[in-house]
């Protein structure tokens, strides 16, 4: 398998090389580990890498990537961080249009009656490229097992090495990518490299409103595997009409070479207490089975609460090689007569859009960022997040779940500007080329994240226009997982294909009297406005009107106000040397879409605006 730099202009290619999507869950050594939350099964990367900056794919070196090559010259970078963060290319926000408007011409593959513009990304002038270097040794405790690494996040397309080995080629930039070391990984003086493209194909798919950065910015992690291991858990509790009743199927998929091994399944209470137990052979694939489990309790906003499964992988003699734990909550999500019911009670979204954002780290976040703003979304009795535009860290999932945060679950979709003056050349549309791309990440999106009780909604996507390759990406969600609802607001723009996509009507920014026009004239759908309340400069005042609607109104179930934070970066002033916010257009970026980036409840740094007043005074009402 050798790298092909003109995969970056094929829409067809878009993971080589890569473990296919899986699901998020933890896996110990033994119980002490679980109680710990710490294993040694793991080993970061993270920390400094060498690294060189290249303006395009005419500047790489030959050989980079052997593993004699002489890096001594390459400078230092952290990990995780956006390139652009440590002082190389340059901060750049854009809303709709594509970074390289007004300066160079491009159409996406198989438009326009083309197929693949040759050299459109690979041998492009501005399409800056960096390369990273990490050395490292194995932990011992990683030794003589097979080993995996993953890289949780990285913009927008790279190319991995280990050793002088070519490992693959990822895209999809929001959720992990995982590649096999363990045929040419050493115990020590291994060197990983890593060459990251900020642009590919992919960036027709990934316009999203925000800076347009690139790099490693998640956590590069190995990972050894036992012998035998849980490689996908898919944990599916069903709640009866009655609300009292229940029943839960667990399915695993196992890795490794099987002699008799056996699994135990526990479900345990936030007591402490043993729920039921199950106990089967090891299999390559495993369904567990508990039915007439009475008297569940409820997950929901007000009171989430969450079960422990517990599932213990162990030899014929009881050792144990494996502990998978996995937190899940019992509810039930319906439409009934057109209203969207949660636990037989109308669901009411008091939410927000949120953007991963650090005024000092760009969408670097840590877990103490993320707590910070899940306390105060509850604070201010916001109840719903929309993660605008992409999967974002796992922890934060985890954490909804804790918090019982209703969750609208994006994928990693937004081609706004393929689309903004016309759609002659929208992608991804119809065309045949782009229906792989878009519907790996939907499966990327739904592997990863399918045991979460705060996801109610799954969402192809933003502002992608309609085509059927979102038929079959709306399809791919209703298949896997009938017992979620679909999210699409683009049906608005072709309403052909309001029947075939999306069980909810979506909409943005219609005013109140459009809203009510829209519930007084016998809609097929509930409704819920995805985006509303545009929070930019004096901004959110007229929300109460759209409160008086959800009173009256069964069917309007709520929105998510744009958005929660502003994205802006904090640099110091030349002239004060104070501290200050700089947001679009302020780093002589262009094109741009300049302050259209402070549109949050926060300023960057997390300080609330006199709006949230507003909103916490009508969501903690209502």
């Amino acid at each position: 398998m050798k790298p092909q730099l003109n995969w970056l202009d094929d829409p067809q290619v878009f993971r080589v090389g890569q473990i296919a999507a899986h699901s998020d869950h933890h896996y110990y050594l033994d119980y002490d580990e679980l109680a710990a939350g710490t294993t040694k099964w793991k080993q970061s990367l993270n920390g400094i890498w060498k690294f060189k900056y290249l303006p395009n794919s005419q500047k790489i070196p030959s050989n980079f990537y052997c593993k004699d090559y002489d890096y001594s010259n390459f400078d230092q970078i952290k990990v995780p961080q956006h390139i652009e963060f440590a002082g190389y290319d340059q901060f750049q926000y854009i809303n709709i249009m594509y970074g390289w408007e007004g300066k160079s011409q491009r159409l996406p593959a198989y438009t326009e009656g083309q197929t693949i513009p040759a050299g459109s990304f690979s041998k492009s002038a501005d399409n800056p490229v960096g390369i990273y270097i990490k050395c490292f040794d194995l932990n011992s405790s990683l030794l003589d097992r097979n080993i995996r690494i993953r890289f949780d996040g990285v913009e927008e397309a790279m190319f991995v090495w280990v050793n002088g080995q070519f490992l693959g080629y990822a895209e999809d930039s929001f959720t992990p990518s995982e590649f096999d070391l363990t045929k040419y990984i050493y115990s020590q003086n291994n060197i990983l490299t890593v060459a990251v493209f900020k642009r590919s194909s992919a960036a027709y798919l990934e316009d999203q409103d925000f800076f347009q950065f690139f790099g490693i910015f998640r956590d590069v992690t190995l990972l050894a595997q036992p012998k035998v291991h849980v490689e996908d858990l898919k944990i599916q509790p069903l709640v009866a009409a009655d609300l009292c009743h229940a029943s839960l199927e667990v399915t695993l998929k196992l890795k490794g070479p099987l002699n008799g091994e056996k699994l135990c399944f526990k479900v345990i209470d936030q007591h402490n207490q043993l729920i039921c137990q199950q106990e089967q052979a090891a299999e390559r694939t495993v369904v567990c089975k508990f039915k007439e489990l009475k008297r569940v309790h409820l997950w929901s906003n007000k009171d989430p609460y969450l079960y422990q499964l517990v599932i213990e992988v162990k030899t014929k003699t009881d050792h144990l090689l494996e502990l998978v734990p996995y937190q899940f909550g019992f509810r039930r999500l319906e439409i009934r007569n057109k209203i969207i019911l949660l636990n037989n009670k109308r669901l009411i979204l008091k939410g927000v859009n949120r953007h991963e954002w650090s005024a000092t780290s760009g969408r670097v976040l840590t877990k103490a960022d993320m707590k910070k703003d899940l306390k105060i979304i509850c604070r201010n009795h916001i109840n719903a997040v929309r993660t605008s535009h992409y999967p974002d860290q796992t922890f934060w999932y985890y954490l909804c779940d804790q918090a019982g945060i209703y969750l609208m679950a994006e994928t990693n979709l937004e081609s706004h500007g393929s689309w903004q003056n016309g759609t002659s050349w929208n992608v991804p549309g119809s065309i045949p080329q782009w229906h792989d791309a878009v519907l790996d990440r939907a499966r990327n999106n739904y592997e990863l994240l399918k045991n979460h009780p705060s996801i109610l909604f799954w969402s192809l996507g933003n502002e992608s226009y309609v085509g059927n390759n979102l038929v079959d990406m709306n399809n791919y969600f209703k298949a896997v997982d009938p017992y979620r609802l679909t999210h699409y607001e683009g049906t608005s723009r072709d309403l052909s294909y309001e029947t075939k996509i999306s069980d909810v009507t979506s909409r943005m920014y219609i005013s109140p009297q459009e809203l009510k026009n829209y519930l007084e004239n016998d809609p097929s759908k509930p409704i819920i406005l995805c985006e509303y309340m545009h929070s930019m400069g004096n901004s959110v005042g007229g929300i109460e009107e759209y409160f008086t609607i959800l009173e009256h109104y069964p069917l309007y179930q709520g929105g998510f106000i744009w958005d929660f934070i502003d994205q802006a970066i904090a640099v110091k002033d030349p002239l004060t040397g104070q501290m200050v916010l700089r947001y679009g257009g302020d780093f002589d970026d262009r094109p741009s879409d300049y302050e259209f980036s402070g549109d949050g409840l926060l300023f960057a740094d997390r300080r609330e605006k006199p709006a949230m007043q507003e909103v916490r005074g009508l969501y903690g009402k209502n």
